[in-house]
């Protein structure tokens, strides 16, 4: 089992509850500290940031989404989940695999796979050219053109995190397109129902794609499952709003973690 890199994210008041958090593709951990911060302002929380599989400290990929989820659970242990885009991939297998860890579920800009085969093989042929363009090209130029990407078009510079995604190598990022990509993952729609925890399925206002995706994935989980949308973001809003998802995730955490009545 791979030993993924996780850190605190600063102080936390004792016995608070830990918070796993899980960024996307060719972010760090690092990525996490803006809503980290304000999320120990608002109550006695732990936040855990883990570099996914390929990326910041964290070693290659040694398999798919599954090992992943797996190598996730030995870092994070019993804990309130958070993933971003791949990263909520990983935690959404993970909530499937290892209810027993997941006491809380918020997925971030992501979705649970690509049903249909041909738009798998078509994802996997795509990922495949752009990981060939990271080795041959190197993380500085593949991210000018990655964050040129309309999907991005509401970051603004200074909240794109690019110094830490500079810590990415070529190797990893391009093992975790081939390993981790959607077009590689075993479609999970069928699976939801058997998400346990409270979930919330989270998305920028303005990014209408994923909005429906959560949609789609808070019927497929059931009625502990419900939406919040982040008025002014895109696709990023854990980076473009920092301060609103924090509040988003304070006021869904505080009611998933209550402790039952005695």
């Amino acid at each position: 089992m791979a030993a993924l890199h996780a850190a605190g994210t600063g102080p936390a008041r004792p016995g608070g509850p830990r918070v796993v958090l899980l960024h996307g593709f060719t972010q760090t951990g690092a990525s996490w500290r803006p809503v980290a911060e304000r999320l120990r302002a608002l109550g006695p929380y732990e936040p855990v940031a883990v570099d996914a599989p390929g990326h910041g400290g964290s070693p290659l990929p040694r398999g798919g989404v599954r090992a992943a989820a797996a190598d996730l659970a030995a870092a994070g242990g019993r804990a309130a989940y958070v993933g971003y885009s791949i990263g909520g991939r990983i935690c959404l297998r993970l909530a499937l695999d290892r209810p027993d860890l997941v006491r809380a579920l918020v997925l971030i800009g992501a979705s649970a796979g690509l049903a249909d085969p041909a738009e798998r093989a078509r994802r996997r042929a795509a990922d495949e050219a752009l990981a060939a363009r990271i080795e041959r090209d190197g993380v500085a130029r593949f991210l000018d053109d990655w964050l040129a990407q309309p999907l991005f078009a509401t970051l603004a510079p200074a909240a794109a995190g690019r110094a830490e995604r500079l810590a990415n190598t070529p190797a990893g990022l391009a093992a975790a397109l081939r390993r981790l990509g959607t077009g590689t993952q075993a479609p999970l729609h069928a699976r939801l129902r058997g998400v346990r925890a409270p979930a919330l399925l989270v998305a920028g206002a303005l990014d209408t794609r994923f909005a429906a995706l959560a949609d789609e994935l808070a019927r497929g989980i059931g009625p502990h499952a419900r939406v919040e949308l982040v008025e002014g973001a895109g696709h990023t809003a854990h980076l473009e709003r920092p301060a609103e998802v924090a509040t988003v995730l304070h006021r869904f955490l505080a009611a998933a973690l209550r402790p039952a009545p005695g």
